[in-house]
């Protein structure tokens, strides 16, 4: 293997300080006339397979330990804090109809949505606010946050699974697949 340029070196280097996750163009800012696209997949190329690894989750790269070391890592157990149903479920409504309102979000589920439910989605890292819908009262939207997608290995949101991938994991309640042939057969009847 040839000893990576300048260039990469630089980009590895900003990547390894960093605080935060970078876009592109933070890392271009630190680099200057760096290829930054060509030092990334280069550094990719390098870290397969190895301890740590370079990763992109929703457009901005890091460092992270390579999956199947993590355990090594952990000197304390972590406590597990479940959401609640309502909590799971505002997130799914959230990711997948980003930015969405909170009466859109209460329109979906059926029932009203309680402060607290998106306040613990907030302080978990995973949603955020995502500005103001231009309509009467201006309601505040919702989107989902890269902390989101590291958390559950996403690069992007195009990865949540489908219904189909839904389904064949046995995620769908009974009830919701009952309903589901029962619109498919009503669809059908021509009476």
């Amino acid at each position: 293997m040839t000893p990576p340029d300048d260039g990469v070196r630089a980009v590895e280097a900003v990547l390894f300080a960093a605080a935060e996750p970078l876009t592109i163009d933070s890392i271009r800012a630190h680099v200057g006339g760096v290829d930054v696209r060509a030092a990334l997949a280069r550094l990719v190329e390098d870290y397969a397979g190895r301890g740590i690894a370079l990763v992109c989750r929703g457009d901005r790269w890091h460092f992270e330990t390579a999956p199947d070391l993590a355990h090594l890592l952990r000197r304390n157990r972590e406590e597990v804090r479940r959401l609640s149903r309502a909590g799971i479920e505002t997130l799914a409504i959230i990711a997948y109809h980003e930015p969405v309102t909170r009466a859109e979000i209460e329109a979906i589920r059926g029932v009203q949505t309680g402060k607290g439910t998106l306040d613990v989605l907030m302080e978990a890292g995973w949603v955020r606010p995502a500005g103001r819908r231009e309509v009467p009262g201006r309601p505040l939207t919702y989107a989902t946050t890269p902390g989101f997608l590291a958390h559950f290995g996403l690069a992007s949101r195009r990865d949540l699974p489908g219904i189909d991938d839904l389904r064949v994991a046995g995620l769908l309640d009974p009830v919701d697949m009952t309903m589901t042939a029962l619109e498919v057969e009503t669809d059908g009847d021509t009476d």
